[in-house]
């Protein structure tokens, strides 16, 4: 198919979505110091890349295990482009972080195929985590990078579904 390249790589901006015109941020508020430098950087990325920042919702979950629920909603209301999550899931003691990640991660890939809305995740889950101080300056800056990346993603991702459905429909 090389209608594809015939399109150029912004054909439609990212801010005028056909399934909705806006992009929800969740976040959780564990760890909201640190989950909070993805949200800042994602929210500066996305200005950088000409989305209006006004066009941007942003939701507070108590934790990870709550954004798979408001992700659903979210992209149910035919409201929002594209949903993003965002989460620091840690060792905790009582039960394995691993499954509270794998669960939260595998429900967003579910909402996002069930509901044709894009929903990105920056759930993140350290082998290791303590809260000395230089592991909380380094996800500082682990979770900066990841809200830029995210930023980046869901304006892609936006673009390229709004490019297959051109292609699609026409």
């Amino acid at each position: 198919m090389s209608q594809i390249n015939d399109l150029p790589l912004s054909a439609v901006p990212a801010q005028d979505a056909p399934r909705g015109r806006r992009v929800a941020f969740v976040q959780a508020q564990w760890h909201s110091d640190i989950v909070h430098q993805a949200r800042d950087a994602f929210l500066a990325e996305m200005k950088r890349l000409g989305v209006p920042l006004d066009t941007i919702d942003i939701f507070d979950v108590p934790g990870a295990f709550e954004i798979p629920l408001h992700a659903k909603r979210l992209a149910l209301s035919g409201r929002y482009a594209a949903i993003v999550g965002a989460a620091l899931v840690v060792d905790g003691g009582i039960y394995r972080h691993e499954f509270v990640a794998n669960t939260v991660v595998n429900a967003l890939m579910t909402v996002q195929l069930e509901t044709n809305v894009p929903v990105l995740s920056a759930v993140l889950t350290p082998h290791h985590f303590h809260e000395h101080v230089e592991h909380r300056k380094y996800f500082h800056r682990h979770f900066a990078v990841k809200g830029t990346e995210a930023a980046e993603a869901c304006v892609k991702t936006i673009e390229g579904l709004q490019r297959l459905d051109a292609i699609l429909t026409a």
